[in-house]
């Protein structure tokens, strides 16, 4: 146990020194507030320059909800609680593994030091996006979690910052989901990982700004504004009554497994969900929501 609470706390130390870290210095490109604040500006600016509602105002309705959830969710709750306990439960589930003689080295297939940088980063992402695309299945499918991912859903007005409005528990869930797949392939250096977040997070915004776009061609393999609204309607068919559009990088596996839904243009559609005029409005009661028996 002594063990466990050590590296509990480790984890809290460790990253408040890596935050600290990242708002004084600012001679690294991978440096993820930074990273954060100039990827919003750009699509914020494209939003203002380039507006699909253009009766919806540069700040939207809960446009500062958002903004708080995007750096709460991105940093204050990686601090609070997800480093240590991501920390935690990956030792716990290696000191698991050697207790039937499986050590973690064993999961892994291949070496992706021993392969092209580009293929390596590759396998990572695919395998990463196809993981998380499942995921979000899950959290409509399953009660339990679709309670949490009503937070998400709970946006009226699309904006770039509505990409990172989510329950605290969701990452949990898409982190545990996503943790033996990433062992299996191996592990990766930081700086690479980046570069797949930062791209990630690029076209997450681009997702849910105020953009008409869907890049041609290209809509059949990455996500986009006119695909993902429909993510976010608040009717749709009974036979998607689920949810469509699951993608969050890549549209490539809604397509391939038949979840994609764009009937037509969804510039003007509601947003949200059956009895979301209920929902709270502010953030405390959002996170408080799932556990509101009386809610359900």
């Amino acid at each position: 146990m002594e063990k466990y609470i050590d590296i509990i706390k480790k984890s809290y130390s460790g990253y408040w020194n890596y935050l600290k870290h990242e708002f004084i210095s600012i001679n690294h490109w991978d440096n993820f507030f930074y990273g954060l604040i100039a990827i919003s500006l750009t699509v914020w600016l494209l939003e203002i320059m380039f507006p699909w509602r253009k009766n919806q105002s540069i700040f939207r309705k809960d446009f500062w909800l958002d903004t708080f959830y995007m750096f709460f969710n991105f940093f204050l709750l990686n601090l609070i609680v997800l480093i240590a306990l991501s920390n935690t439960v990956s030792e716990l589930f290696k000191d698991l593994l050697k207790t039937i003689g499986l050590p973690i080295s064993s999961l892994q297939l291949f070496d992706v030091d021993n392969l092209p940088q580009w293929l390596g980063l590759f396998i990572f992402f695919m395998v990463s996006d196809f993981v998380q695309w499942n995921t979000h299945r899950l959290l409509h499918r399953i009660p339990f979690l679709w309670n949490f991912h009503k937070v998400h859903h709970s946006v009226k007005e699309m904006g770039f910052a509505a990409h990172l409005r989510y329950h605290w528990m969701e990452p949990v869930v898409y982190k545990s989901l996503l943790y033996i797949p990433i062992a299996i392939i191996g592990g990766f250096d930081a700086q690479d990982v980046a570069i797949v977040h930062f791209f990630a997070l690029a076209v997450g915004h681009l997702n849910h700004a105020n953009l008409g776009w869907d890049y041609g061609i290209l809509k059949y393999v990455f996500n986009n504004p006119k695909m993902h609204i429909w993510h976010h309607a608040k009717k749709l068919p009974k036979h998607v009554r689920f949810g469509v559009n699951y993608g969050l990088t890549l549209s490539l596996w809604d397509y391939i497994f038949k979840t994609n839904y764009i009937p037509h243009s969804g510039k003007d559609i509601e947003l949200g969900f059956r009895g979301d005029e209920t929902f709270p409005k502010d953030f405390i009661n959002q996170e408080l929501y799932p556990l509101n028996k009386k809610e359900h």
